[in-house]
């Protein structure tokens, strides 16, 4: 009987994928670059834009508001409300969610998409999926009307929660050659440091030394100058030697200036200011507030916009969307130190813009008996609330005595 050779397959797993793997079954190569998103990613200013952007956006409290005539109010028992407020299904929280949802965007020209699970009408579930898994087509007429494959299976647009990014293309792809440039000037660095470490200085003599002469000299002078405890000491030299340091030459200081540039470039794509992914070089303490303000303003709003219109059509039914609308609470990322909101919310309650209520409100206090009434509780002693009505009433019936 004869026993046939057989070879063994080799099983590998994608749960660990190589840059070529990532970029074939996500599509996740930089467009216009050899780099794949997994490599943009390790660069630390492209990681750290993106964590801005997205965790920014994650950190505020989702509300979901009811129309009453004109104005608008917090409904927190809408099933909705309910869903965003603990999870919005069994693996994922809200936090999470909205994170992966805006970081998804930023890096892949697809968008970010999540699968929304009705039950009778009501919302059940909120299921974000990778890119990978989701197919979207856009209407060739010119209107880019989008339709939606999960995993093959043909889903309707009204359940898909969708982000992208402007002109149809993520942030990272549009900044490919800067984030390539970037990467190449960090691997440069690192070859540089591994196999062309420079020393701080070489000595040389006129005449050959021979190989038992450098031994010595070479010897002799990491014994007495080498190491903290030798720093300083006067060097001595012998046969016409001479010590020439080693300094950084122009073109190496260069260097240093174009990768400090490619983080600014970096910025500038993502549109985050610098000094907020650690570039503080020209940052100062009124400049760096200014910046915060801008990036509230006009890298953080545009998301926020996007999210909550994304939100609000895929998490109504069409009947629902004139009543209820999706809204971030901005509070928490302009709230300034508790003296200057002390200052405010009183200026506020005097003008009789807010109430008191409304003002404990804004510091997470609950309200109290007699604090809707708007009143300046600065004029005068009998103000509609006031504490100090029922102590005068009481002062005057001891003036007076029983009747």
């Amino acid at each position: 009987m004869k026993i046939w050779p057989f070879s063994r397959t080799e099983q590998k797993s994608l749960s660990n994928p190589t840059e070529e793997e990532y970029a074939l079954f996500t599509g996740g190569s930089v467009a216009g670059s050899s780099v794949s998103v997994a490599t943009a990613l390790t660069v630390p200013a492209v990681q750290s834009a993106i964590r801005l952007v997205s965790e920014a956006c994650a950190t505020l409290d989702i509300v979901v508001e009811k129309r009453d005539g004109t104005n608008w109010h917090s409904d927190a028992e809408h099933h909705v409300a309910r869903l965003l407020g603990d999870r919005p299904n069994d693996w994922t929280s809200t936090f999470e969610l909205i994170r992966d949802l805006v970081a998804t965007a930023l890096t892949s020209d697809r968008g970010g998409a999540a699968w929304v699970n009705r039950v009778d009408g009501e919302v059940r579930e909120i299921i974000r999926y990778e890119p990978a898994h989701v197919t979207i087509d856009f209407s060739a007429d010119g209107r880019q009307e989008p339709s939606f494959k999960i995993n093959n299976r043909p889903e309707d647009a009204q359940n898909i929660v969708h982000l992208r990014g402007p002109f149809g293309r993520s942030c990272l792809a549009l900044a490919a050659d800067a984030i390539g440039a970037a990467k190449d000037m960090e691997k440069h660095a690192g070859k540089l440091f591994r196999n062309g470490a420079r020393p701080g200085g070489v000595i040389e003599s006129p005449k050959p030394l021979g190989d038992e002469g450098f031994k010595k000299m070479g010897a002799a002078w990491r014994k007495a100058h080498e190491g903290p405890d030798n720093a300083g000491r006067t060097a001595i030299l012998w046969d016409g030697a001479t010590f020439r340091p080693i300094t950084l030459t122009s073109t190496d200081a260069q260097f240093l200036e174009n990768r400090k540039f490619q983080i600014i470039e970096i910025a500038r794509a993502f549109r985050v200011p610098p000094s907020m992914i650690y570039d503080l070089d020209r940052a100062t303490w009124s400049n760096s507030e200014q910046m915060g303000k801008e990036f509230l303003s006009y890298s953080l709003e545009p998301w926020l916009r996007a999210l909550e219109g994304a939100m609000r059509v895929a998490l109504f039914l069409p009947e629902e969307r004139r009543d209820f609308r999706i809204r971030f609470d901005r509070d928490d990322l302009t709230r300034a130190d508790l003296k200057v909101r002390a200052a405010s919310i009183s200026s506020l309650i005097a003008s009789r813009v807010l109430n008191p209520n409304e003002g404990r409100a804004w510091l997470d206090l609950p309200p109290r008996e007699g604090g809707e009434e708007y009143a300046n509780p600065n004029t005068g002693s009998s103000q509609p609330g006031d504490v100090g009505d029922s102590h005068n009433d009481e002062t005057e019936d001891r003036e007076n005595g029983p009747e």
